[in-house]
């Protein structure tokens, strides 16, 4: 059996490879920024569904305060989750340099949290009303 030894590379290393090489770990870590953000949404979106469930589960329920108040708490939670989201990846994106991708712009993210948000505010006071 041969060994066949890895190719060398005869260029010489000025610094230009790991500059590269870092530019390339923040476009990276831009996108696991913004994926961790649609992560948050997802969550905040389910815990809406969450409340809404509870809602309609236990509607006929006595008290009627009680199957409403812990709709709102899961509520509460989503519209927590959503501008947490939002402050922090806004925070993250800011630090980096993007050098290969197009990340969203930070307003953009903003804007996505505050309208789920209002929604989830609709969505407890329907809730409320019921």
């Amino acid at each position: 059996m041969t060994d066949n030894p890895a190719p060398q590379d005869d260029t010489p290393d000025d610094g230009s490879r790991a500059e590269q090489r870092t530019e390339w770990a923040e476009d990276r870590t831009t996108l696991a920024a913004e994926r961790t953000f649609a992560g948050w949404m997802r969550t905040g979106m389910a815990s809406l569904g969450v409340a809404i469930g509870l809602q309609a589960v236990f509607r006929a329920f006595e008290p009627t305060w009680a199957p409403k108040l812990a709709a709102m708490i899961f509520v509460g939670t989503a519209i927590a989750m959503f501008l947490s989201a939002a402050w922090r990846t806004r925070k993250m994106l800011r630090r980096l340099n993007a050098h290969q991708v197009k990340p969203q712009k930070p307003n953009r993210m903003l804007l996505q949290a505050v309208m789920l948000s209002i929604g989830a505010v609709a969505i407890a006071v329907i809730l409320v009303l019921l």
